[in-house]
């Protein structure tokens, strides 16, 4: 298949190519240069989540790779569930992190890690990515221990939990993390300056494991196809679908889904206080401001880097933007929401409380409201603890890491000693 970048469109390249770049010329995002609908939506979403996943990767890939190569990579990639749990009434939590590091990033980091594993063909690599949080512990369990791949993790130091921190800084081996005094921001920023530096993305093999690598978002696309398989075929027309939104990568699947034909009604991007689509949704003015620290940690990004990606598939006419509204709920209504699913027997945390108030806010009458769940509460258990004045339990993914040595290193968000040490360490 071809995919372009969509800064600078007579760069095309191949999935695989798009794999191992990570991205385009200029910072561009890889992106289809057209998305054909699915036939027989009704037929697929009878099929197991594994085969139907196969068909839907194959169809954007347009058989780049088979579907019998599909399902040996999701099934190596997929091995838990995604369940729709009902929480009350008309409304219910796809429940995002049951993988092995408990969040909804799992999905897109074990597909890639398949993917490029496959296509590096033994040649050494280096995967270079930032984190707010969670995509930290998906990539560096879904790499941990793969021949030939080095992987090196940015996250901001003091401001993700410690819980999330000992998921993926406990590791070792070939999984490196950098503890860098700054936010989110300051670490995509040094992601960005590496990826411009071309003599370094050559020396070393560079390539990014975040959501701006197409391989990840692809993936993600599959589990909103699972979503409403496990409606009732009358809800279906009439779902709408609240995501927690940080970097916008999960927003930007569940727009490729619909553009493929899954029947959803609209979409809500539900932010914390780096609410810049938000804002922009209601005025049209793109206006940044700087990154604050919240509750939900790993939406605290105030330029999120996939927005393009969605903003390309409204210019295309792909997809009405009027189906997409966009909420920002305070710490105030954060923590409200945590005890309101608490009170309904529902467990969540921040992220998907957001979420659950944005949809209470935006929800019409007739219609069925779908909020992501993309993290297991016992990954934020002090705040939850804090909020719920209850204590919970680790699971065993967490009890096990709970111990452990954290074996970061602590760097300033300078791109030229980034730059020495990823050529030191090559």
């Amino acid at each position: 298949m071809l995919l372009e970048n969509i800064k600078h469109n007579d760069q095309q390249v191949s999935f695989e190519q798009a794999v191992k770049l990570g991205l385009g010329r200029d910072q561009g995002l890889f992106f289809p240069k057209q998305i054909a609908p699915l036939a027989d939506i009704d037929a697929l979403l009878e099929k197991p989540f594994i085969e139907r996943s196969a068909v839907i990767l194959s169809h954007l890939l347009n058989n780049e790779l088979t579907q019998h190569e599909l399902q040996e990579i999701i099934g190596n990639a997929f091995q838990f569930p995604a369940p729709l749990a009902p929480v009350v009434d008309n409304i219910y939590n796809l429940e995002l992190f049951h993988g092995p590091t408990l969040a909804f990033k799992d999905f897109g980091a074990r597909f890639m890690a398949q993917c490029l594993s496959r296509f590096s063909k033994g040649e050494k690599l280096t995967i270079l990515t930032a984190t707010s949080g969670d995509t930290g512990a998906a990539v560096a369990h879904a790499f941990h221990g793969i021949d030939n791949i080095r992987v090196v993790i940015l996250y901001p130091e003091g401001k993700i939990s410690r819980l999330q921190e000992k998921m993926f800084c406990t590791l070792g081996g070939n999984i490196e993390t950098l503890s860098v005094q700054g936010d989110f921001d300051d670490c995509q920023a040094l992601v960005k300056d590496c990826f411009e530096d071309q003599a370094l993305r050559d020396e070393i093999g560079l390539n990014s494991a975040n959501s701006i690598n197409i391989s990840r978002l692809f993936a993600q696309v599959c589990y909103y196809f699972e979503a409403v398989a496990q409606l009732p075929k009358e809800q279906q027309a009439e779902s709408v679908f609240s995501i927690p939104s940080g970097n916008f990568g999960n927003l930007s699947a569940g727009i490729i889904a619909k553009v493929l034909g899954l029947p959803i009604k609209r979409f809500i991007a539900a932010t914390n206080l780096n609410d810049t689509v938000p804002r922009y949704l209601q005025t049209g003015e793109w206006a940044p401001k700087p990154t604050v620290a919240t509750l939900s940690n790993a939406m605290d990004v105030s330029q999120p880097n996939n927005w393009p990606r969605i903003e390309h598939m409204i210019e295309q006419g792909w997809f009405d933007r009027e189906l997409l509204s966009g909420y920002c709920i305070d710490e105030d209504s954060t923590s409200l929401g945590v005890k309101q699913l608490y009170q309904l027997g529902y467990l969540s945390e921040p992220h998907g409380a957001i979420a659950y108030k944005a949809l209470k806010h935006g929800m019409e009458d007739g219609e069925v409201g779908v909020f992501l769940g993309t993290a297991h509460p016992a990954k934020f258990k002090e705040s939850v603890e804090n909020i719920l004045g209850e204590l919970i339990s680790l699971p065993k993914e967490l009890a096990d890491v709970a111990g452990l040595p954290i074996l970061s290193e602590q760097v300033e968000p300078d791109f030229a000693k980034l730059r020495e040490y990823l050529v030191a360490g090559n």
